[in-house]
């Protein structure tokens, strides 16, 4: 259990994808303007990641690692994510069109997600368990949505500041997103304390 734990929190906190591993910058910076797109995103990222995890896990070490197929691990680690993203796209646009809307061009940019990717091969790189590649999916999902939640709250800030002209835009929000960045790296000596 401390295990599953120390894995969980450090996916969320340590390693977060987008502030530590610097995964999943496109969605990050593109949807966190506003908190209700921040959101929508993050639950459909952390779907798409703890479900294509679900699946590569078995299919590498069940079907591709056995018959001496590892090399095709990224090209069927993507079709998976690719189909899933396809019936998220699909299940938004029926079930809550004002959501896909506002999501645009960044619900079909979850396809080619390198967090999410990342994630199914970390776990099979990290050689884990199918239940500790589940809780790092869930554990990285979460800490995306953290960091997209953080980040929504701190644009909404910065809007509405006072900033230099030159400043104005992306460079602002690429600067604050490397102060949200260096305030994670202080989570590695509470996670080392708590469970070390």
């Amino acid at each position: 259990m401390k295990e599953m734990l120390i894995i969980l929190f450090s996916a969320i906190l340590v390693d977060n994808f987008v502030l530590s591993r610097f995964l999943g910058i496109c969605p990050f910076l593109g949807v966190s303007k506003n908190l209700k797109t921040a959101m929508g995103m993050s639950f459909a990222v952390l779907f798409v990641m703890v479900v294509a995890s679900a699946i590569t896990w078995p299919v590498f070490n069940l079907l591709l690692f056995p018959n001496g197929l590892a090399y095709l691990q990224t090209v069927i680690f993507i079709l998976v994510i690719a189909s899933l993203v396809q019936i998220i796209e699909t299940v938004l646009r029926k079930a809550i069109p004002s959501l896909y809307r506002s999501l645009g061009i960044y619900l079909p940019l979850i396809t080619t997600n390198c967090a999410i990717l990342g994630a199914a091969i970390l776990n099979i790189d990290q050689q884990y368990s199918f239940p500790e590649a589940i809780v790092n999916s869930i554990g990285a999902g979460a800490g995306f949505m953290l960091a997209l939640f953080i980040f929504a709250g701190v644009r909404s800030k910065v809007d509405h500041a006072d900033v230099p002209k030159f400043m104005k835009g992306m460079p602002i929000t690429l600067v604050s997103a490397a102060l949200v960045a260096i305030s994670f790296f202080g989570f590695k000596g509470l996670i080392e304390k708590l469970f070390g």
